[in-house]
């Protein structure tokens, strides 16, 4: 009830604060569940998907410090959220996303790469997947990257790509697993060129070198 309160809220809110979003090729989305998979450019990343991929509901990882604020905690629990120590992700990492996409009708949206300034694809979503027995859904954002760029109502577009299956008989091996990520470069990269065939992502340079210095650490 919550997660829908605020998804009406949310959308509001969007409405008021840019009016020029826009959602290309919803009806690649399946009725069931997924894992949608984009990309890393910006953290209202999420929101957006979510609001984009309505009336389906999603669930989140969000990393464990988010939930000692009763307050927040209360807010996270009841939109589907799920805590995940981030320096060392436990079981559960795969156990309550597999279960939420499985048994409790939802979706799942991850960022392989992990932060907006790496190319490195993390493996996480396929396992999820061939274990919860769902779609990759590949998707992109195109737009500002930055809030101010948001409130000036630059345009945002968002493109949702043909489902991914990952085979559940047999083992995920390295190989599988690396033409499954390829795959997903592939849409994103053709995802990217539909919207805007010059487009290019480029992260702020800054951020991107504290970044790959924290990695170093």
């Amino acid at each position: 009830m919550l997660y829908t309160v605020f998804y009406h809220i949310v959308h509001f809110l969007l409405f008021i604060l840019n009016g020029n979003i826009h959602f290309e090729a919803k009806q690649n989305l399946p009725k069931s569940g997924y894992i949608l998979v984009a990309p890393h450019r910006t953290w209202w990343e999420p929101i957006l998907f979510a609001v984009g991929a309505w009336p389906k509901k999603f669930g989140f990882m969000a990393k464990k410090e988010l939930f000692k604020n009763p307050i927040l905690s209360y807010i996270l629990k009841h939109t589907n959220a799920f805590p995940v120590d981030r320096a060392h992700p436990g079981p559960s990492a795969i156990k309550i996303p597999v279960k939420q996409l499985r048994h409790e009708n939802l979706a799942l949206i991850m960022f392989p790469s992990g932060t907006r300034y790496s190319n490195k694809l993390k493996s996480g979503a396929e396992v999820i997947a061939k274990l919860a027995g769902v779609p990759l859904i590949p998707l992109v954002y195109q737009g500002p990257l930055t809030f101010k760029g948001v409130l000036q109502r630059k345009k945002i577009t968002i493109r949702f790509g043909k489902p991914i299956m990952v085979e559940r008989k047999g083992k995920l091996t390295d190989d599988k697993t690396l033409a499954i990520n390829q795959s997903l470069i592939t849409a994103w990269h053709d995802l990217d060129h539909a919207i805007d065939p010059n487009f290019v992502y480029v992260p702020d340079s800054k951020k991107a070198e504290l970044e790959k210095e924290k990695g170093e650490l």
